[in-house]
């Protein structure tokens, strides 16, 4: 592809390496194509982060094509996971230690699956306390950090599909198809509290953003590399 096809726009699909930041992801990509093409600047963008501890799809946009982020973060999405039971962490997932230990014998297959139910269609969620959402001008991540609690406000979302796909407790495997603004790691904990037992988010994957699938996604490197 010349520079002109990435200045007028190209979508560029990414599977996201665990560890990695969705910043850095598309940082390591800007630069391979301003080196490759011999360009002193080129727009670049990614519709949706995705958590360091989380890996798969993260759809970029280059040129032209940045005016469209909006639509694709707005595009139904989905994931595919594992959330632990039995516990919880203040962050929802395996950023921080451990917080609270539940019970898990009441737990059956019957009861785990059915639970899913409660959950779909429209819902209020919370975010979590460790999320990138600003309240008075700093980011709630920050705020938690540094010990200070905030207030936080519940927002409606869609959850379109929510089934259990393998129990081995005290894990869990789930996919989810939601709308815009679902936090899976909120959603892991709901879920530990309708079972009477907690649950925190302990692997993460974006399979889908709208029509682009992660199967058509490529290793950061690996794009680097293909243009070699």
């Amino acid at each position: 592809m010349t520079a002109e096809d990435y200045l007028n726009g190209q979508v560029i699909l990414i599977d996201k390496p665990l560890g990695w930041s969705s910043f850095q992801a598309v940082n390591k990509i800007k630069w391979a194509l301003l080196k490759h093409l011999k360009l002193k600047k080129l727009k670049i963008g990614h519709a949706g982060t995705l958590d360091p501890l989380a890996t798969g799809l993260l759809v970029l946009c280059t040129g032209k094509y940045t005016k469209k982020i909006t639509e694709f973060q707005d595009a139904v999405k989905e994931y595919t996971g594992t959330f632990t039971l039995g516990a919880t962490r203040p962050s929802y997932d395996m950023e921080t230690e451990v917080d609270a230990v539940f019970e898990t014998g009441h737990l059956s297959e019957e009861i785990i699956k059915s639970t899913t139910a409660k959950f779909i269609g429209q819902i209020e969620q919370y975010p979590p306390a460790f999320s990138a959402i600003k309240k008075d001008g700093k980011r709630l991540y920050e705020l938690a950090r540094e010990g200070k609690s905030v207030e936080l406000t519940a927002r409606k979302i869609q959850i379109f599909e929510f089934e259990i796909t393998h129990i081995a407790l005290p894990e869990v495997g789930f996919r989810v198809v939601c709308g815009k603004g679902t936090y899976i790691r909120s959603l892991a904990h709901d879920f530990g509290k309708a079972l009477d037992s907690g649950a925190y988010l302990s692997a993460l994957r974006r399979t889908k953003t709208g029509n682009f699938n992660v199967r058509n996604a490529v290793a950061p490197q690996q794009f680097v590399d293909g243009l070699m």
